[in-house]
């Protein structure tokens, strides 16, 4: 068992909140880990989605560092109650009005799909939770930020929820049922969802014409359940409604891209695809010398170069003296991928093996001086065998997982 606890650096008593959990944890013999984090994004987000996203960030970087398989949380019914409420006020569909799950995964928030999220007191009130606390003298702290009504969710546990308690005692349990009502709900509409996928993907991209096929509330709920298995944050209806009549409407050969706060959305060959967001801006070359590497991390293009020994393949000695340069396609650069086939542009290549055009800056080019050795996604430039004594290099690519949403 461990324990973890995250410094937000917003209270002036945090650095007491961290004592605090630090000798808890040592008088129960519990392995203790905290994380110091900073809050960005506040201008965008405000600040507790912003912290709240930073929190769960540090919390899953901990859960990997340990290999912490569920992660338990102390949200309580009135929690529960405070969620269900606010995400009535804004409109949320059944997924919103579902709540806090007893456990669930979160990649999204936990940075992995490793890691379960386990809620054990959700069926337990806050009154219970503090009478719990006297009974059992347990050493606790206040945060005093709860307090300050300028918060959403503190403006509604303080100005709300006592008229609710004087007028409907027990309300939080009842929602707290309708709450599991709209997560059954929720279940039936992913099943839904899973087998109009099923008939709609191809590989990993959506058939226009299939997806087409469904009934509006149909098709929204499969775009929802795809966007939600790639971790991806749910848009508005109104963004969805907008994304699909741009990517429905549009001719094969138009270049649609709707962008998404955590991805793009195209349209190639009838089909709809996601990509992750990608500034070509800021990819720098990469110069290097290879010294017998079996793999060679590429940053700037969420992967890696494999050496990998092979029969047949570039003399690896000849190799060891090239300076080696990795970069983005410049335009002009022609490839031979084979003895006896053409040499042809990266354009003829690209479209052969059916990469969109989107795809194609994200996979680099690996040059020795001024020669084309390798393209991501197409292959090795063809070279003559030359007489060696020891195996040959072939070179290939290694995309890092998570970094795309469709495999090249």
């Amino acid at each position: 068992m461990f324990a973890f606890h995250v410094h937000h650096g917003l209270s002036p008593n945090a650095g007491h909140w961290l004592a605090h959990c630090t000798d808890a944890a040592s008088s129960l013999g519990v392995v203790f880990d905290a994380r110091r984090i900073q809050v960005d994004d506040v201008a965008a987000h405000g600040v507790e989605q912003a912290a709240r996203h930073a929190r769960y960030a540090a919390l899953g970087e901990m859960c990997r560092v340990h290999g912490v398989p569920l992660l338990l949380t102390g949200h309580h019914q009135d929690d529960q109650a405070e969620t269900v409420l606010l995400q009535l006020l804004r409109g949320s569909g059944i997924a919103g009005l579902g709540g806090m799950e007893a456990a669930n995964a979160a990649p999204d928030l936990l940075g992995d799909t490793g890691t379960q999220i386990g809620r054990p007191l959700l069926s337990a009130t806050r009154a219970e939770l503090e009478e719990a606390a006297v009974v059992f003298s347990i050493a606790h702290v206040d945060d005093e930020s709860n307090a300050d009504t300028r918060y959403a969710r503190n403006a509604l546990r303080h100005a709300v929820m006592p008229a609710l308690r004087a007028h409907f005692p027990g309300f939080e349990a009842r929602l707290a049922r309708a709450a599991g009502h709209a997560q059954a709900g929720q279940r039936l509409l992913d099943a839904l969802a899973a087998e109009d996928l099923a008939r709609c993907a191809t590989k990993s991209s959506l058939d226009v014409a299939k997806v087409a096929a469904l009934d509006a509330d149909r098709r929204n709920n499969l775009l929802r359940h795809w966007f939600a298995i790639h971790g991806i944050r749910m848009p508005s209806a109104a963004w969805l409604e907008q994304c699909w009549r741009q990517v429905s409407v549009a001719r094969d050969d138009a270049r649609v891209r709707v962008t998404h706060a955590d991805c793009e959305v195209h349209r190639y060959r009838n089909q709809v695809h996601l990509s992750k967001r990608w500034n070509d801006d800021s990819v720098e070359p990469m110069r290097f010398t290879w010294n017998g590497e079996s793999r060679v991390p590429c940053k700037d293009f969420d992967g890696a170069i494999l050496f990998n020994e092979a029969e047949e393949g570039i003399d690896p000695e000849w190799l060891r003296q090239q300076p080696l340069l990795l970069q983005q396609r410049q335009g002009g650069e022609r490839l031979k991928p084979g003895a006896g086939r053409p040499t042809r542009p990266l354009k003829l290549h690209y479209q052969a093996l059916g990469i969109p055009e989107w795809e194609r800056p994200r996979l680099p080019l690996l040059h020795a001086g001024k020669s084309l050795l390798f393209a991501a996604g197409i292959g090795m430039h063809w070279q003559p065998e030359v007489p060696r004594s020891s195996p040959g290099i072939v070179i290939a690519w290694e995309r890092t997982a998570g970094a795309a949403f469709t495999p090249v």
